[in-house]
């Protein structure tokens, strides 16, 4: 089994229910921590690429993830199936990739990151529900169990902020995108795999960021050399990276349990800030880390 393809579910006995709970595994479980680890480092570049137009940027920042991916598909390059799989593909380039960004830098203009990311942080409790309904299989109430402490960890980590209506919704929105990112691109996995699910939906996203520039009226310009650094790095490993990372652990571990490890992200920036040199984290942040952790070890276990 590799990133291009992934068997399809074997029907079951006659007269038993036929059951798509995935098994998961070593893999998916290094796949999912890796991936959240890396974009918790996001948080350390993010300053550098503040200042470019944002929608250029993140169009810049998806056309390098598809130069790096797309010479790994064409060495069996199969197209998305009828309209069900294009449009599938279609809204998740929308809403988990432009609609999340555009959320997540608006909701940053009328909230502080903390209550950001409280909100977006509870993506694990969202996907523990809605995950298994999708895939066909009844939700675990331990796992819907760990997804809260998980969130609860998040929000800790995260530290204690505030913000207007207009943050809160712009948040909300932000954590929609980051639930259907994962819940559109289940129904995908199986007979596309997760590079060709990778391509397609930042190649669909692509023309998207582009009208949208242009709609907004961005005035496109050169990166600094220290833009073109973090876009380099936000594109090749950020992007094409966690991307191929998450998907496969996606299709192995199932939505719900992948979701638990959204709850690293405030972990590894936390880290990240201390290794930068950016101040140690406080109590209440050490408590967070900890309420992760124990979430994210009892809700993965079978």
């Amino acid at each position: 089994m590799d990133l291009l393809t992934r068997p399809e579910t074997s029907a079951a006995p006659a007269g038993r229910p036929r059951s798509t709970r995935p098994d998961g595994g070593m893999r998916g479980v290094a796949g999912a921590a890796c991936s959240m680890v890396l974009i918790g480092t996001l948080m350390a570049v993010s300053a550098t690429i503040g200042d470019y137009p944002l929608f250029t940027g993140q169009a810049i920042r998806y056309g390098l993830a598809a130069l790096i991916l797309l010479p790994l598909l064409l060495r069996a390059p199969v197209l998305p199936r009828g309209i069900r799989e294009w449009g599938l593909l279609t809204a998740l380039a929308a809403t988990g990739l432009v609609g999340f960004n555009y959320c997540l830098v608006e909701a940053s203009r009328s909230a502080d990151p903390a209550t950001v990311g409280a909100v977006v942080g509870a993506s694990p409790v969202v996907l523990a529900v809605a995950g298994p309904l999708i895939g066909g299989y009844r939700p675990s109430t331990r796992v819907i169990g760990c997804a809260l402490v998980v969130a609860a960890g998040a929000a800790l980590a995260n530290g204690l902020g505030d913000g207007d209506p207009r943050g809160l919704l712009f948040s909300l929105g932000a954590l929609g995108g980051e639930v259907l990112f994962s819940l559109l691109a289940v129904p995908l996995l199986p007979r596309l795999g997760p590079l060709r699910v990778s391509v397609y939906s930042t190649l669909l996203a692509l023309p998207l960021l582009l009208a949208a520039a242009l709609l907004t009226g961005e005035s496109p310009r050169l990166p600094t050399p220290a833009e073109g650094t973090a876009f380099a790095y936000v594109g090749v490993v950020i992007t094409a990276g966690t991307f191929l990372l998450w998907f496969d652990a996606l299709g192995r571990l199932g939505p719900d349990r992948a979701a638990l490890f959204g709850g690293l992200i405030p972990v590894s920036a936390a880290a990240t800030g201390v290794v930068l040199g950016l101040g140690a984290p406080a109590p209440g942040q050490l408590l967070g880390c900890l309420l992760v952790a124990v979430g994210v070890t009892c809700g993965v276990r079978r």
